[in-house]
């Protein structure tokens, strides 16, 4: 979708787009990306069923005290974002708004990476992320099979972990749990 160079984007503009795709305003820009593929919804739903039975509903021993939601639209300031999975603490969720869009800062997001995001996620969401104090992000990465754990430190997102393939892990904000990425990737064949 093109719009004028001078013109800024607004949430209306979002109305437009086909349904198979997904839209989001970074900058005051329009950014249309194709809807997920399968590697990339498998990781994006297999990663959010492993948190919320110990984060959300305090099952097997975990905590409880969250709120995930797939995929939700969230304004910071004047941009729109779409993380492919955010969670709140459960006194800071909005239950009630009289808009679409989530109007209070996630306390984690997690982008899952594919070829027609990766750039996006990192140079132009990480920053808003950031910007809005988002205090946790995890990169997952389906096709290079890792995790990439971030925490934000005043005001700059510093690594706290590096994963790959099985390995397990126990990553902030969620390191109550132990997470399996053997159970992240969809397997060939």
């Amino acid at each position: 979708m093109s719009q004028s160079a001078d013109r800024r984007a607004t949430y209306e503009d979002l109305y437009g787009i086909p349904d198979n795709m997904t839209g989001e305003i970074i900058g005051g820009k329009l950014i249309v990306t194709p809807r997920p593929s399968r590697k990339h919804g498998y990781t994006a739903s297999s990663l959010d069923s492993l948190l919320i039975h110990p984060f959300q509903f305090g099952e097997g021993g975990g905590p409880g005290g969250w709120i995930f939601i797939v995929e939700p639209e969230i304004a910071f300031d004047e941009d729109i974002l779409v993380p492919d999975i955010a969670g709140w603490k459960k006194e800071r969720f909005p239950v009630e708004e009289g808009h679409n869009w989530i109007s209070a800062a996630p306390d984690w997001v997690c982008e899952v990476l594919s070829p027609n995001t990766a750039g996006t996620d990192k140079t132009a969401k990480m920053p808003v992320y950031a910007r809005s104090g988002v205090p946790h992000l995890w990169l997952v990465d389906p096709m290079a099979r890792t995790l990439d754990v971030f925490t934000l430190v005043e005001g700059k997102w510093v690594v706290a972990g590096l994963y790959e393939g099985n390995d397990k892990v126990r990553a902030e904000p969620f390191g109550a749990v132990e997470i399996d990425l053997g159970l992240l990737w969809l397997e060939q064949g």
